[in-house]
């Protein structure tokens, strides 16, 4: 769009969308000036009255005003309404208000020209600064674009524009020799192994790379290791490995065997007590449910580390909606779990003879004692205890409505949002938010692999460490 031109005094014109899509969106821009024209006071009246998300969050801006505005006189209205900031100098609120605004030639009266109108008067009224338009609406930023108005979209809550630029979670030493010799003459630091009740841990003091961070997967080779560890600690001249579980060939999750690296390591992840909440990044494909559902019913059903599984997704279809749905809460949102019921098959069928248990009734009934399917609507206020909370398609989520989705969470409880397509979406944000704190974990699997006939294996790993564990699927 247009270039900035970087001035000491900045003035941000906020649209609708950009208060609608954060309420907290006055309190991101530093020292600089905030303006909220009268156009955009007038949307956010529109839209306050009703249930709907976007009711609520308009009443929630609405509520932010009326707290900056509450004791301050005229004077410092029209000057500026402080907006107070924990650490630097204070922005300003300007409330803005044009009484003989006329809209631009040849643009017609509407609340997008408008506010068009207004960046370029406030324009012209302030060469002193550099004033922006700041709004989520595609076309307004080519129409400001087209009238040469300073335009941006709002990025503060984006954590990645290219999945590219996601942390690979994971170090393959690619020279490494079978015997793992390179893999240590790499690593400038002196080694000394113990084993700790069931674990075998590795104790590096010396020169650790800079890209190594907790929960991160460091291995000899891609396929075909001979040796795997997860970072548990780590700093600049130490660090700490645990050894992972060889889920290639005798040890399975639900009968599913990794294929490589990354995916041995999503499974010792996934099988970790440790871990509260996942993350799975990937294209459509790839597997991530099919692993999620084979952890969950590995330590529902046989190590019966919870009591039950709760499984939810938006209901947002691929085209047009089929209308009213009959039915209780569970046979409304059937239609929308297909990839549930496809997945069950796949995990019941024997892979011998290619027959499944998922049609027999006392294989429903017994899954169904344990399994709930809910939907995200009704999710608001519950406590799940004792619960693994599988969030399908997270994608289809605000960052809102995702946070809203995670806190349900009580005691013992694991939650796993899956999604397809790693860059621009919720789920991104969350991990962005997680990245370097303890108990994150960010793999990044290979290509995909076609599913046999003849073998259970994971086409798709997840992560599960206590805190964040966060799994990206290239595809």
């Amino acid at each position: 769009m247009v270039r900035i031109d970087k001035k000491a005094t900045r003035l941000y014109v906020l649209d609708t969308n950009v208060l609608i899509h954060d309420p907290a969106a006055l309190y991101q821009f530093d020292e600089h000036e905030v303006v909220i024209p009268m156009t955009v006071l007038e949307e956010l009246d529109k839209h306050k009255n009703g249930i709907r998300e976007i009711a609520r969050t308009a009443r929630q801006v609405s509520r932010t005003l009326s707290d900056l505005t509450a004791n301050v006189d005229i004077d410092q209205i029209r000057d500026g309404i402080p907006i107070p900031r924990l650490i630097g100098p204070e922005g300003r609120l300007r409330l803005l208000c044009y009484n003989d605004l006329k809209p631009i030639d040849p643009l017609e009266d509407s609340p997008d020209n408008r506010l068009l109108t207004e960046t370029c008067r406030l324009r012209d009224e302030r060469p002193d600064a550099s004033v922006v338009l700041v709004t989520k609406d595609i076309n307004l930023r080519v129409k400001a674009a087209a009238l040469g108005v300073p335009v941006e979209d709002y990025l503060t809550d984006r954590a990645f524009d290219d999945s590219d630029a996601m942390i690979s979670g994971a170090h393959i030493y690619p020279e490494a020799g079978h015997d793992g010799s390179g893999l240590w003459e790499t690593l400038r630091a002196d080694v000394k192994v113990d084993r700790e009740e069931d674990r075998v841990v590795y104790r590096l003091n010396g020169e650790i790379p800079e890209d190594w961070h907790l929960g991160m997967l460091v291995s000899d080779n891609d396929n075909g290791a001979s040796f795997e560890a997860v970072v548990r600690e780590v700093s600049p001249r130490s660090a700490q490995l645990e050894l992972l579980t060889d889920y290639r060939h005798g040890a399975s999750v639900w009968g599913v065997h990794a294929h490589d690296s990354r995916q041995n390591f999503t499974l010792n992840l996934l099988m970790d007590d440790d871990i509260d909440l996942v993350t799975i990044a990937g294209s459509a494909g790839t597997g991530k449910t099919f692993m999620t559902l084979a952890a969950a019913f590995q330590q529902t059903l046989d190590t019966k580390r919870f009591e039950r599984v709760v499984f939810t997704r938006a209901p947002i279809s691929m085209s047009e909606d089929i209308g009213y749905l009959p039915g209780t809460e569970e046979e409304k949102m059937s239609p929308w779990m297909g990839a549930f019921h496809d997945n069950m098959d796949n995990l019941l069928r024997d892979e011998h003879d290619g027959s499944t248990t998922w049609n027999q009734e006392a294989t429903r009934q017994l899954l169904g004692s344990r399994v709930q399917i809910r939907a995200p609507g009704f999710m608001r206020g519950r406590t799940l205890n004792d619960t693994f909370l599988i969030i399908d398609e997270a994608q289809n989520f605000t960052p809102k409505q995702l946070k809203s989705l995670i806190t349900r969470a009580g005691q013992h409880q694991d939650r796993l949002p899956g999604q397809r397509g790693a860059d621009r979406y919720a789920l991104s944000h969350r991990q962005h938010l997680r990245h370097g704190r303890r108990g994150a974990a960010f793999p990044r699997l290979g290509p995909r692999r076609p599913r046999h006939p003849d073998e259970r294996r994971a086409f798709a790993p997840g992560s599960r460490r206590r805190g964040t564990a966060l799994a990206a699927i290239r595809p």
